[in-house]
């Protein structure tokens, strides 16, 4: 048994069997799809970011590449507009994600869904620390609705999806009312028990964390798990194993991404939520907290997708021979330029062919180590908005740093440098193929030649 061969197997026994538990397992579908849903709202609140700063502010990329500031004097006046926007998006974040993982829960468990995505977020409040008085008003901080309440977001979510749904199940905490009530109406009675019971057990809770901890559970947990998660999740070795376990996971044919996304979310949300704060509050992507985060994979390394596979595609174009290799290439161009490369990892196939294997696992994190050495030498901003995933290559490193030309320049070196490294791979497709080819002559051969004699 060859050395690939050795390690297939025990991969296939060791990685694919987590990977299976882990894209079925309800917690983690939940956290993931949340994130997921919740996507837009960031993506929206970047946009407009990305506009203020771009097209709004008189010292903008866009503004001035086309004299903007000249034709529009008052152009900067018009940022005030779309500044609030910020705080309807990036600031509540926890609030999204507690409602959406309770609600995906309740629907895994077929309970009432929309109230227990409901009762998930009047639980986070429950335990939220107290309002501020000044002047006589009540103020409400923010501190923990966005990137630093997350991780108390994902505990409430799962605890109340939980609870609710198995409470709401029991026929002796159901109050059903006669069919002449409306539906509504009926539907909230069904559950009442349920959501009096986890908001007294909730409270309880709460006062009891309140008195061994004074700064309450959101402090807690942050202090306990989310910061230092945060650390490790902004720090570069860490990045480069998760791409690489993501790309392992795509040569066995597991969607490598959606089956990392729970953990990835819990360790660089927050960090790239901060950087987006960072620009809100500068205007600039210049000094923002966090280079190290999933965004510089996607604007250095995942160029057609995982794998880096558009410089595959563009290796097959240049060097390859095999004709069903250049012509899986031709139909999977459009989708990989915009970041879609199942028809390459299934069509050629990436999966289990020992040949990409190498190419498809190492491309990425080299251009993340790239990437992430331009920004620490100071020669790009870090990727600090957000970007469409579907965004073609370089350009979510230009759009990501605020229209950083050299950071476009960077993302064409990547792709460069992919090409490159994918050239002798698909070479050696070639030099296999003739060998099978001249094999399969020698053995169509053998039959004749024994007639003969």
């Amino acid at each position: 048994m060859s050395f690939m061969d050795r390690f297939q197997s025990v991969m296939e026994k060791i990685l694919v069997p987590v990977a299976v538990k882990l894209n079925s397992q309800r917690h983690v579908v939940a956290i993931r799809d949340a994130f997921i849903l919740a996507f837009p709202i960031t993506l929206g609140g970047s946009l407009i970011i990305l506009l203020n700063f771009a097209v709004l502010d008189p010292q903008g990329f866009i503004a001035k590449m086309l004299f903007l500031h000249k034709l529009f004097p008052n152009l900067a006046d018009y940022q005030s507009i779309f500044s609030p926007i910020i705080n309807a998006t990036v600031n509540i974040l926890s609030m999204f994600i507690v409602f959406l993982i309770a609600r995906n829960i309740a629907i895994a468990l077929k309970a009432d869904e929309l109230l227990c995505g409901i009762t998930a977020l009047s639980t986070f409040f429950i335990v939220y620390p107290p309002f501020q008085t000044f002047d006589g008003v009540s103020y409400m901080t923010t501190q923990w609705t966005g990137a630093q309440g997350l991780f108390v977001a994902i505990i409430i979510g799962i605890l109340v999806g939980e609870i609710f749904s198995q409470l709401s199940k029991s026929k002796r905490l159901q109050i059903n009312m006669p069919a002449s009530v409306p539906p509504a109406i009926s539907r909230t009675f069904k559950v009442l028990f349920p959501i009096v019971i986890i908001m007294v057990i909730f409270a309880i809770g709460n006062a009891i964390i309140n008195a061994l901890y004074p700064k309450g559970l959101h402090a807690l947990i942050y202090n306990v798990l989310q910061a230092p998660l945060k650390q490790l999740g902004t720090n570069i070795l860490s990045l480069i194993v998760l791409i690489i376990v993501s790309d392992l996971l795509w040569v066995f044919g597991i969607h490598g991404p959606n089956t990392t996304a729970a953990i990835r979310e819990a360790m660089f949300a927050e960090a790239n939520l901060e950087n987006l704060k960072y620009v809100a509050e500068h205007g600039s992507a210049w000094g923002a907290p966090y280079p190290g985060t999933w965004s510089l994979v996607d604007a250095f390394s995942f160029y057609g997708g995982s794998g880096m596979t558009l410089g595959f595609i563009i290796a097959v174009f240049i060097a390859s021979r095999r004709k069903d290799y250049r012509d899986i290439a031709k139909l999977s161009i459009a989708p990989g330029l915009f970041n879609i490369n199942e028809p390459i990892i299934f069509g050629i196939p990436v999966v289990l062919n020992p040949i990409l294997i190498v190419p498809f696992v190492i491309v990425p994190p080299i251009n993340a180590l790239i990437g992430y050495s331009a920004i620490k030498l100071g020669l790009i901003p870090p990727v600090a908005y957000s970007v469409p995933w579907t965004t073609p290559g370089p350009l979510i490193a230009f759009f990501g740093t605020g229209g950083n030309w050299l950071a476009l320049f960077i993302g064409f070196l990547c792709l460069a440098v992919a090409t490159l490294i994918y050239l002798p791979f698909v070479i050696a497709a070639n030099q296999a193929t003739d060998i099978q080819n001249k094999n399969k002559e020698r053995i169509a051969d053998e039959p004749t030649q024994s007639t003969s004699v």
